[in-house]
C-alpha cells in the first residue's frame, strides 16, 4: 500500500513488504545486510514481528520500504497474520541447503494470498547461496517454481551479501512501476472525463489481452498496487 501525503504528492511512496518463510532460513539476516549492511552468525529467532525502513531511490523517486520481518515459527503465525494486511510486496524465503524449507512454500503462498491482496509482487527467495557444498534445493528447482506460480526468482546469500540488495530492489521496483502505471491511466481518465474523479467508479480499461480496473486515490490517501 503506497501512503502519500497532500504535500508530498507523488514525490514520496511508502512500500508494504513483508518477509515470509520458514524459521531459520535467514530473513532476519537479509533485512540486516539490506537496510544496514551488517550480519549477525548466531542470530536468534525473531519473536513475533519487527519492521525497519529503507530508502530506494527509483526513477529519481525517493521510496520508503516499509519491511517487516515476520516470525517462521509455528507458533507465532497467528500473531504474525494481521500483519500481512496492506502488503504490497513479499520475499519468499526457502534455505537452498534444507529443501523442507523449499516444500514449506506452498503453504507460505497460501497464507500470503489468504491475508493480502492476490496481486502482492512477490520474489522467491533461495537464501544462502554460500552453502554450495550443502544445497539440497538445485537453482533450476527454485527458477521452475517461481516460474509456476507467476512469481521472480532469485538466489541470495546473506553472510557475503550475494543479490540481497538485488532481490529488494527488484521488488521495490516493481510496485513502484505498477502503482506509476495505474496513476498514468488514472490521469488519462480524468482528462477524458473530469466527471469520473471522485465518483467512486471502477473503471475496466482494455489494453490488448489484458483488462486492468483502476480507481483514482483521495488526496491523503493510499494507492494499493
Amino acid at each position: 500500500m503506497a501512503f502519500y501525503s497532500e504535500e508530498e504528492k507523488t514525490e514520496d511512496y511508502l512500500f508494504k513488504i513483508v518477509l515470509i518463510g520458514d524459521s531459520a532460513v535467514g530473513k532476519s539476516n537479509l533485512l540486516a545486510r539490506f537496510a544496514r549492511d551488517e550480519f549477525y552468525p548466531n542470530s536468534k529467532s525473531t519473536i513475533g514481528v519487527e519492521f525497519q525502513t529503507q530508502k530506494v531511490d527509483i526513477n529519481g523517486k525517493e521510496v520508503k520500504a516499509q519491511i517487516w520481518d515476520t516470525a517462521g515459527q509455528e507458533r507465532f503465525r497467528a500473531v504474525t497474520s494481521a500483519y500481512y494486511r496492506g502488503a504490497v510486496g513479499a520475499l519468499l524465503v526457502y534455505d537452498i541447503s534444507r529443501h523442507q524449507t523449499f516444500d514449506s512454500i506452498g503453504r507460505w503462498l497460501n497464507e500470503l494470498h489468504t491475508h493480502s491482496d492476490m496481486n502482492v509482487v512477490t520474489i522467491l527467495v533461495g537464501n544462502k547461496s554460500d552453502l554450495k557444498d550443502a544445497r539440497e534445493v538445485p537453482t533450476s528447482e527454485g527458477k521452475a517454481l517461481a516460474e509456476a506460480q507467476g512469481l521472480f526468482f532469485m538466489e541470495t546469500s546473506a553472510l557475503d551479501s550475494s543479490n540481497v540488495s538485488a532481490a529488494f530492489q527488484m521488488v521495490v521496483k516493481e510496485i513502484y512501476n505498477i502503482l506509476s502505471r495505474k496513476v498514468m491511466i488514472s490521469q488519462e481518465l480524468k482528462k477524458q472525463d473530469p466527471s469520473w474523479v471522485g465518483s467512486g467508479k471502477t473503471v475496466v480499461l482494455q489494453d490488448g489481452s489484458q483488462e486492468t480496473a483502476v480507481a483514482e486515490p483521495k488526496k491523503g490517501g493510499c494507492c494499493s498496487s
